[in-house]
């Protein structure tokens, strides 16, 4: 858990998963706990180049909304990232996503409006779609909140075995976006009524990567017996 990683950059295009590593993949996603049981989801397994291009090809335009609301989640440096100890470097994002004094401009921009992803999608051996039914939900769960929990299980559990296994993972949620997720419907013959819940990248770096990643310290959420007492030695 403390070495799990989002990888967002290329994967090797050479370097495939083996059907072994993929199906223990599976197998942890098979094992994820789910509201009731019921185990509301389907998983597509993209590892075809030629779909994985045709994927690659779908326009995806960068959302604004995304753009200034991870804003004020970045730091821009590790040390302030060490001292915040929540979000991310901003070195990760393109330039243009670090002013937001551009903001306006860029949302006008018709040469930024693409959201680069279609490099990286094909390139990388493998792309699970998660699909879930969203005429179901769990028993009297207000927004199926109870069924978008079980989502993250799947995802998580998923997450934690690739890491385990050395195979890198991001989470490309663009893809579950309305527009864009009717043409990868339609390009994976998806039927109605399910829909794209998010996807994930799989696949071999060319070199080692590391990032910095940090937490909260335990006294700085946990409340002991009732809100306010900080820490477990309260």
């Amino acid at each position: 858990m403390r070495e799990r990683q989002s990888v967002r950059m290329p994967y090797d295009a050479d370097n495939p998963i083996s059907n072994e590593d993929l199906a223990q993949i599976i197998e942890a996603g098979r094992w994820a706990p789910t509201a009731h049981n019921m185990q509301n989801f389907e998983i597509v397994v993209v590892d075809d180049k030629d779909l994985l291009n045709a994927i690659g090809e779908i326009p995806m335009h960068r959302s604004m909304t995304f753009i200034r609301e991870n804003y004020p989640l970045l730091s821009f440096s590790e040390e302030e990232l060490k001292q915040r100890k929540v979000g991310i470097l901003g070195t990760q994002f393109p330039p243009e996503w670090l002013d937001p004094e551009n903001f306006d401009a860029l949302e006008e921009s018709e040469e930024t409006q693409n959201s680069g992803l279609g490099q990286p999608i094909q390139n990388g051996p493998v792309l699970l779609v998660i699909l879930y039914d969203p005429t179901k939900r769990a028993p009297a769960s207000e927004g199926d909140f109870l069924g978008a929990i079980s989502l993250g299980c799947i995802m998580e559990n998923i997450w934690l075995m690739a890491n385990s296994l050395g195979v890198n993972v991001h989470i490309v949620s663009s893809l579950a976006s309305e527009s864009v997720a009717a043409e990868l419907k339609s390009l994976l013959k998806i039927p109605d009524p399910w829909k794209i819940a998010f996807t994930m990248r799989l696949g071999y770096l060319s070199h080692p990567f590391k990032y910095l990643r940090v937490r909260r310290e335990i006294p700085d959420f946990v409340h002991h017996n009732q809100y306010g007492q900080y820490g477990l030695d309260s």
